[in-house]
């Protein structure tokens, strides 16, 4: 049976770091490539980070590109709370490749292209912000069209926010751009949203024996998160009810969903948007319940996963 080709989208954090793990790890998959975007850390860092990550898996054949760096209306968030000012937990290698074996070709370009060589074929997961994949729209209208699946991290179906009362990360980051893709792509279209994954979260039980499994990747993982586990363990600002009594690795929802379909054991199929105007809902994903947007494409927005089936692979990526 032929692998299932992928190109990731990512704002390389400490979740990314996991999902693109992930999807090296899995035997039946082709990543064809790694788009960067701004969104956990500034893009240049993001760069860096997904160049360490694919060293680590030893993987540095799979080309990585530069991308968006700032918001369509250059603006820009960052998770350094959470990920670290460097997003990866601020654990420097000194070792790590630089960007010079970044692709010389812009992200943007680089998704177009490589979708319109494998028409059909290509399932696209987007971890960040979806700034580089508004714009492969705007420059080629029928790039969503050539697309097999589009799976996205992001948004919100019940207004519970993470940066904002309402707005979820990934698209408070990038309204404008979330409001393209969501309104203007005709492929089928799976989205883990914020309150999916903190239904599922992890046990930290769980994590420690993740973390502690004694391989080069497990050591990396357990560094790198370090920062991240204090900051979710920590009570300042009620964090456990913000998280969950355990560990959300967010990113890694989508890409399980893009290896195995059999994770997600539900969906709900709605039409959906993003409020772009309100004063405390911009960025806020629409679940259109009653219709009345009368959208042909509707989204699949998962709601039940198979967890042992996700800690499956979550384990196979870090062996």
């Amino acid at each position: 049976m032929s692998k299932k080709l992928l190109l990731l989208d990512v704002d390389c954090g400490v979740d990314d770091a996991q999902a693109i793990m992930m999807a090296l790890a899995a035997p039946d998959v082709h990543v064809l490539g790694i788009m960067c975007t701004h969104g956990n850390a500034n893009i240049e860092n993001v760069c860096k980070n997904v160049l360490r990550v694919l060293k680590v898996c030893q993987r540095t054949e799979i080309p990585v590109y530069r991308g968006a760096g700032a918001s369509i209306l250059e603006e820009q968030l960052n998770g350094a709370q959470y990920h670290g000012k460097d997003g990866l937990g601020d654990v420097p290698d000194c070792n790590a490749p630089g960007l010079e074996h970044l692709q010389a070709e812009y992200a943007v370009n680089a998704i177009t292209r490589i979708v319109t060589e494998h028409p059909g074929q290509v399932s696209l997961v987007a971890t960040g912000p979806l700034t580089n994949i508004a714009l492969a729209f705007k420059m080629d209208r029928t790039f969503p069209s050539k697309l097999k699946h589009l799976y996205i991290m992001g948004g919100n179906m019940e207004s519970r926010g993470n940066v904002a009362i309402c707005s979820e990360f990934n698209f408070a980051a990038d309204p404008e751009a979330a409001y393209i893709v969501l309104n203007h792509f005709a492929c089928p279209m799976y989205i883990a949203t914020w309150e999916y994954c903190l239904r599922h979260v992890l046990p930290w039980e769980f994590f420690n024996e993740w973390v502690n499994q004694g391989t080069e990747k497990a050591c990396f993982m357990k560094k790198i998160t370090a920062h991240s586990e204090k900051f979710a363990k920590g009570k300042q600002g009620d964090r456990e009810m913000y998280f969950g009594p355990g560990f959300v690795s967010c990113d890694s929802f989508a890409v399980a969903a893009a290896i195995d379909e059999s994770v997600v054991t539900e969906y709900i199929r709605y039409g959906v948007s993003v409020e772009l105007q309100g004063s405390v809902t911009r960025g806020m994903m629409i679940v259109d319940t009653l219709n009345a947007l009368q959208k042909e494409n509707q989204a699949f927005i998962m709601t039940k996963c198979d967890v042992e089936k996700l800690k499956q692979l979550m384990m196979s990526a870090l062996k």
